[in-house]
């Protein structure tokens, strides 16, 4: 099984950037659109919202209910018992991709869904 460098970046960042790395697999891994992206101003391969926190998970953190070792600990959950993580693997190798960029729209760049994300898909990808 070959191995991904897996990346994270906030969509606002990257905005209008062509994405054109051939060996780059760009998926946004948010569960909503982001607020006021057109669609056409964010390079990407893949939506994939199977991979995102479910809603309540969403909303829980969001609304300050959930520090982020709790959120961590229940997302991690959610992604262990899903097969989305793999798919999104599956859908990268299947496109020759070297490097996976997750993108995310949260403001917070430290504590955020894409980071654990990221980390399960490291330890998925070995």
């Amino acid at each position: 099984m070959s191995s991904f460098e897996i990346t994270t970046e906030r969509v606002h960042d990257v905005l209008d950037d062509d994405g054109s790395d051939a060996h780059e697999y760009r998926v946004l891994v948010d569960r909503l659109w982001p607020r006021g992206i057109k669609k056409e101003r964010l390079a990407h391969d893949d939506w994939d919202q199977e991979v995102a926190p479910s809603s309540e998970l969403r909303k829980a953190f969001h609304g300050h209910d959930l520090d982020f070792q709790e959120f961590s600990d229940r997302y991690r959950h959610e992604l262990d018992t899903s097969d989305a993580p793999q798919e999104l693997l599956d859908r990268a190798r299947q496109a020759k991709a070297r490097r996976i960029v997750l993108l995310y729209a949260a403001k917070d760049t430290e504590h955020n869904h894409a980071q654990v994300l990221q980390q399960a898909l490291e330890e998925l990808a070995r």
